[in-house]
């Protein structure tokens, strides 16, 4: 291989828009992101899953299918 042709990693930090931050071996040194996996509401357990057009009663109605 040749050398000196490959990026150096190094130890980075990422920082959220919630104020978390965690390393990383990275190219960059910083690097920003806004959401992570501390704020995030699929990790957080705070995720809503709403059924807003009743889309399973709509399918049911559609193909006639008993409950």
């Amino acid at each position: 291989m040749k050398k000196e042709i490959h990026p150096k990693y190094q130890e980075g930090v990422v920082k959220c828009a919630c104020g978390s931050q965690f390393n990383v071996l990275s190219l960059q040194k910083e690097t920003t992101v806004d959401i992570c996996s501390a704020c995030h509401p699929f990790f957080t357990g705070k995720q809503k899953l709403v059924d807003t057009e009743g889309r399973v009663d709509r399918f049911r109605r559609r193909y006639n299918l008993a409950e």
